[in-house]
């Protein structure tokens, strides 16, 4: 009789962890499809009827809208944020940032916008990282972010038009859009937040500034001028997806995953977004792109298993 019950209880512990293993990579996946739409999205704001300020509405305004009742819950964690750890965050994945990768992907490609940004986050951690806490990562990661460095060398060779001052100005901000992201990945680990204490973090000063900035006409805006389907694509990738459902995903694919292998997993986004910029862009994938996108993408693999 024991083994019996044993046995089944050793079966039911085995399709549970089944069970949350395939939600974690259910999770990770609608994930990676965000991360990936999220490059679209920021290529096409210059070809939309919407301005940069216009979607960076949309983007921190309709998470703020939708987790604000969680505020009060959150009060008390948020107030024991230090103050560098919170503009860390704020700036890192705010506005700062949000506008210098807009421009970056104006002057490129959404190609370049995902492997650029999130394909090089690791080396960008890594100098974010040495900067403040003079801190070098360990000689078994060094391989990986030299192999990133040469996935990105080879995206500005791959250049359609080649290297133009047009095209360097675009990867110079892609790169730097790289550096506030590591600055968010390591504020948000000081914070010590869970999921929706960081959107909210991230979210609500965002907007706040957004709102001063466009109220005192220092950022162009069309509010009033385009209509909801044009807003469509943007309300769906940047406000429902980046802002609220790939930050809530994520965390499930790392509490059923665990963090390297989502990490493993999410690489894949600067390649998915190549992919998909074929079809919905019209942008053009040439083997030494899709060498550097590839070589982007074994670095972070390594990388996080490192």
């Amino acid at each position: 009789m024991s083994s019996a019950v044993g046995s089944e209880a050793t079966q039911v512990a085995r399709n549970n962890i089944q069970t949350a293993t395939v939600l974690g990579y259910a999770a990770i996946a609608v994930t990676v499809a965000v991360w990936a739409g999220f490059a679209l999205s920021i290529r096409y704001i210059s070809a939309s009827a919407l301005t940069t300020a216009d979607v960076a509405l949309i983007r921190f305004g309709l998470p703020t809208l939708l987790l604000l009742p969680f505020l009060p819950s959150r009060g008390q964690a948020l107030r024991s944020v230090k103050p560098r750890d919170a503009m860390m965050v704020i700036c890192g994945a705010g506005l700062p940032f949000f506008f210098v990768a807009s421009a970056g992907g104006a002057a490129t490609s959404a190609t370049y916008v995902g492997a650029l940004i999130a394909g090089t986050s690791p080396l960008s951690v890594a100098l974010v990282g040495y900067a403040i806490d003079r801190r070098f990562p360990p000689a078994t990661r060094w391989h990986a972010l030299a192999i990133i460095v040469a996935g990105a060398a080879a995206l500005v060779v791959a250049a359609p038009a080649g290297v133009s001052a047009s095209t360097a100005k675009g990867v110079a901000l892609l790169l730097g859009a790289s550096l506030f992201w590591g600055i968010y990945t390591l504020g948000l680990r000081r914070a010590g937040l869970d999921a929706v204490g960081s959107t909210l973090l991230l979210n609500v000063p965002s907007l706040v500034g957004l709102l001063v900035l466009m109220a005192s006409g220092m950022v162009d805006s069309h509010l009033g001028t385009f209509s909801l389907a044009e807003a469509a694509p943007f309300l769906l990738v940047q406000g429902l997806g980046v802002g609220l459902i790939s930050s809530l995903t994520y965390v499930v694919a790392i509490a059923r995953l665990g963090a390297a292998r989502s990490a493993a997993v999410g690489s894949l986004a600067p390649a998915l977004a190549s992919l998909l910029a074929v079809p919905f862009l019209g942008e053009s994938l040439t083997p030494l792109t899709a060498l550097g996108v590839g070589a982007i993408t074994l670095g972070v693999v390594l990388s996080n298993r490192s």
